[in-house]
């Protein structure tokens, strides 16, 4: 591939500047052409500056006015669910056939989860990243899915109060409502929950993450195979992202079921995965594993398609 597809990233916080560094040093198949933002002080736009990226301070009227926009084929945004409605809307306006990737829990698009259902959606034209906690947790749910029935996962994320800034608090209905459903949609589980802790504890921990599956019976060492092999996966693009134990299995018999809201009493195969990512530190602390893994995600996306583009 010989020539790069140019990306633009709206919104300047924490999240798009860390992916807008993760284009520059990493990116084979994408160039970082322009940087978008509102607040004309913030260090995403001026760290874009010093590196030569195109910046307004506009919004992302100011985007379609820069001469670069002519060139653009793909943007990221990282600002908010309800910002993200409005600036698809706007964008395609006047490009329609743009290529749009939402790291809001907005999901104008379909859910995308890199090592999951990338493959699916290759050709979309607006993909949504679910949310950190998706991020971390739907591969595990996925990898009991392909060896057993499952009937109901709940997640449970917890992250440093410090790394959840103002976009990530004000999205934090949208967070629970567009996990629990990327549960079932992408982790293939009948019923789905999603939690989410913000920990204030000093000095500020790392992401962890934990995964309740209840299945229908099956042979634990094909699901713990599983989940070694999606994890391994994962962390072909998300360093930092490990098992922080080996995987337990309770067996639910009948003399003591378990009772899921809205289906029943359960007996079958309880799954327990515990995780952790750690950030790579490129902007944000190593501690933010839980930005780190959108951005992570996100840019491993937009490389496969723009691959994909370039082929087609």
């Amino acid at each position: 591939m010989h020539k790069k597809l140019k990306v633009a990233i709206i919104g300047s916080g924490n999240i798009g500047t860390d992916l807008m560094i993760k284009v520059l040093r990493n990116a084979k198949y994408l160039e970082m052409a322009a940087m978008v933002g509102i607040d004309p002080a913030s260090d995403g736009l001026a760290r874009a500056a010093r590196m030569g990226v195109a910046t307004t301070h506009e919004g992302v009227e100011g985007l379609i006015r820069l001469p670069v926009f002519a060139h653009i084929d793909l943007v990221f945004d990282a600002t908010s669910a309800s910002a993200h409605v409005q600036n698809d809307a706007l964008l395609r306006g006047h490009k329609p056939g743009i290529r749009m990737i939402d790291l809001t829990p907005a999901a104008i698009g379909p859910y995308c989860v890199p090592v999951v259902n990338l493959e699916q959606n290759l050709t979309q034209l607006n993909v949504n990243m679910v949310t950190c906690g998706g991020q971390a947790t739907l591969p595990m749910v996925a990898a009991v899915s392909r060896v057993a029935k499952v009937h109901y996962a709940e997640i449970v994320a917890s992250i440093a109060s410090r790394s959840a800034g103002p976009g990530t608090r004000a999205n934090i209905d949208e967070f629970t409502e567009t996990t629990s459903k990327a549960i079932e949609t992408i982790g293939a589980a009948a019923k789905g929950k999603a939690i989410i802790v913000m920990n204030p504890a000093e000095p500020p921990l790392m992401m962890r993450d934990t995964v309740f599956v209840l299945s229908e019976a099956a042979d634990q060492a094909a699901i713990e195979a599983s989940i070694v092999d999606m994890a391994a996966a994962v962390q072909s693009y998300v360093p930092g992202y490990r098992l922080k134990q080996r995987v337990q299995f309770d067996v639910i018999t009948a003399d003591a079921p378990v009772y899921i809201p809205g289906h029943g009493t359960f007996c079958g195969l309880k799954t327990s995965v515990f995780l952790e990512v750690e950030g790579a530190a490129h902007y944000l602390p190593s501690y933010a594993g839980n930005l780190d893994i959108m951005t992570c995600a996100a840019l491993a996306t937009a490389e496969r398609m723009a691959l994909s583009m370039h082929k087609g």
